[in-house]
């Protein structure tokens, strides 16, 4: 596949870094699970890195209280450190693995201790202002989509190698 070149006010995800970099967000995050709104903020940051999507980082107090059950699963990121992942629960609906933290993140991103990333296709709907994301592919990375950025994304069957 061939790099997509972005238009005026769009973002190619090949001209994110390695190692990828943090910023701070002021756009609108929202996250609809079983129907509900349980997450809601405009204070966020995002990580980007070379061929993925963003990554968004919510406070943990954006969340609605009693949305999270600790999970047993663990990853390392050579860059952010050791995540621990939660599922998501509102009401009766549970979903498994759908999010996840870095409660001693290392280096440039110490800011996103006490956030939480949140697979965007295991939720009814996110939201960056009023755009419905669309997901990464895949169930490794957990970009967000919208119509300011462009690919080929990481995680795309064929895509790049992958």
């Amino acid at each position: 596949m061939e790099k997509i070149k972005p238009k005026a006010g769009q973002e190619s995800v090949w001209d994110y870094p390695r190692p990828p970099a943090i910023e701070a967000v002021t756009a609108h995050l929202s996250i609809v699970f079983n129907g509900e709104v349980i997450a809601d903020t405009n204070k966020s940051y995002r990580v980007l890195e070379t061929s993925h999507p963003p990554t968004y980082y919510l406070p943990i107090s954006s969340f609605k209280e009693g949305s999270f059950i600790e999970g047993t699963h663990s990853t390392v990121c050579e860059f952010k450190g050791v995540s621990f992942y939660y599922d998501i629960k509102n009401g009766d609906k549970v979903a498994l693995n759908a999010a996840w933290s870095y409660p001693t993140p290392k280096g440039n991103f110490k800011m996103i201790k006490n956030h939480i990333a949140v697979y965007a296709h295991k939720m009814d709907d996110c939201f960056v202002d009023d755009e419905k994301v669309e997901a990464q592919e895949g169930d490794f990375y957990g970009g967000w989509i919208t119509s300011k950025v462009v690919g080929p994304f990481k995680g795309i069957k064929g895509s790049w190698g992958w």
